[in-house]
């Protein structure tokens, strides 16, 4: 049986390649949209075709022997589901964010070049770890129940902007940048780890591994996942990368202007000009670490605040407007292109694992 797939982002690319790689004798025949928009014509050599054209294409027999791949956000996947219905595509499958890490998983280890957790044995020393999930007032409650892990604390984002709390922790407590959450979006919870827990001694800062994750993207690790962090000297743990083509700077050319990227580059050029001689290589490459999602050591964690903080703050001055004459989040991307551009550069002095990243709906 013929495979699509539905999507034509990073989960689609990411799902060929490593169906390609695993299981070479599926024929994947192209890429399925609901409209062209912005979508690539072609990714990893195939076609991406537009819905309505692609089902008008096939007689009654074709559709009943094409398997349709959903790889997309997740809350997309019911509307997706009823538009195949509609087009007689009944035979689909959900790539849901634990699927899909599996098949990374799986990819990755026959690659090594994005080594899973997980593939590493089991130790015998637990890591004491704090990991702190950003909530905003806004979020949409979860359809399903999901209970916390002991080791995951929420924090309120944004908090010195409104009123209404949504967690006990709060990011504008100490030493913050709350009322920036606007443009910085998760990483005002970044920033307060970083002054008030990652540099600040205290009774709360005894952690040996501290992270961040969102209330929807949850990294993936189980109590085995935890034994493997002291005894295999991890550093770090990031969500799997995603594959854009032709490269992850492609990615951004969605949520940035020209004008925002060259700030960017400046402030690194200015900031961090032994980065800048790698930069331009790194973003011609096409793989790209999303969410502003991590966990590592305490001290390295550290060592990545107090490189990407000053960045951040000169392309505030840089970019036009100015930071401080808008609020439409792009620090936060930005934040992912950096963070990206500096554990790429530093993947050989330190030890990086990866696992999935868990979508809540």
């Amino acid at each position: 049986m013929d495979l699509a797939i539905y999507g034509a982002q990073g989960t689609a690319l990411g799902a060929c390649e490593a169906i390609h790689n695993l299981y070479p004798v599926r024929n994947i025949r192209c890429f399925l949209v609901t409209e062209r928009g912005d979508n690539a014509e072609r990714l990893c050599g195939l076609p991406v075709l537009e819905l309505g054209a692609f089902s008008s294409s096939l007689s009654a027999e074709e559709k009943e022997d094409i398997e349709i791949l959903i790889a997309t956000p997740e809350n997309m996947m019911p509307a997706i589901e009823a538009s195949l219905e509609e087009h007689g595509l009944r035979c689909h499958v959900r790539l849901t964010s634990p699927r899909w890490s599996d098949l990374m998983r799986c990819h990755y280890v026959c690659g090594k070049e994005y080594m899973p957790l997980r593939a590493l044995p089991v130790g015998y020393h637990r890591a004491d770890m704090h990991v702190f999930m950003a909530k905003f007032y806004k979020d949409k409650p979860l359809s399903g129940r999901y209970d916390l892990p002991e080791w995951v604390t929420p924090i309120q984002v944004g908090a010195v902007l409104c009123r209404e709390r949504v967690a006990n922790l709060l990011d504008c407590d100490g030493e913050n940048i709350s009322a920036k959450n606007g443009n910085y979006s998760e990483l005002t919870a970044l920033y307060w780890m970083w002054k008030n827990r990652l540099v600040q001694p205290s009774a709360d800062s005894v952690y040996e591994y501290y992270g961040l994750m969102h209330y929807r993207r949850i990294l993936e690790l189980t109590e085995d996942d935890i034994l493997r962090l002291a005894d295999n000297d991890i550093d770090v743990i990031l969500p799997y990368p995603m594959p854009y083509e032709p490269n992850m700077e492609e990615h951004h050319r969605r949520y940035l202007k020209e004008d925002d990227w060259e700030a960017v580059r400046e402030a690194v050029r200015e900031s961090r000009p032994e980065y800048a001689e790698v930069f331009e290589d790194i973003l011609k490459q096409k793989f790209f670490y999303n969410y502003n999602i991590i966990i590592a050591r305490k001290e390295i964690l550290a060592e990545y605040c107090k490189w990407l903080f000053p960045i951040l703050e000169r392309v505030e001055k840089l970019s036009v407007p100015k930071g401080e004459e808008r609020s439409d989040r792009y620090m936060g991307y930005i934040g992912e292109t950096l963070e990206t551009l500096y554990f790429m550069h530093q993947k050989e002095r330190l030890n990086i694992m990866h696992t999935g990243c868990k979508f809540l709906t």
